[in-house]
């Protein structure tokens, strides 16, 4: 927590609440979040709460903990379509040489066949 900007910390607290809230099977608004976080002690700015509140509804709560996966970062793709990307991805593949590993030589250097093993 100590390496956490004090917006992080806000930001953590306040989802924190949303979601305990939601785990008790409470309304999760901006005046529950606000609430809660005064009674534990943690004070954020005014606008995490309403924030929060607007975009976790319970439908989205929901929704964010029961679909696998998650943000896995990676950027974006600058706007271009997910069918150029696959396009794109196709044509970068490098075609795998066929190494003929069947004979030419030993692996000492001798001629095939003629070594102890």
């Amino acid at each position: 927590m100590d390496s956490l900007s004090n917006e992080q910390k806000q930001e953590m607290a306040t989802s924190f609440a949303a979601l305990a809230l939601f785990d008790g099977d409470a309304e999760v608004s901006a005046e529950s979040i606000k609430s809660l976080l005064d009674a534990t002690g943690n004070e954020v700015e005014g606008f995490y709460p309403i924030i929060f509140a607007n975009f976790l509804t319970t439908e989205n709560i929901t929704k964010l903990i029961t679909t696998p996966g998650g943000s896995g970062g990676g950027g974006g793709d600058g706007g271009a379509g997910g069918d150029a990307a696959a396009e794109e991805e196709e044509e970068e593949k490098v075609e795998e040489e066929e190494i003929d590993m069947s004979g030419g030589m030993d692996m000492f250097g001798g001629e095939e066949g003629t070594g102890d093993y």
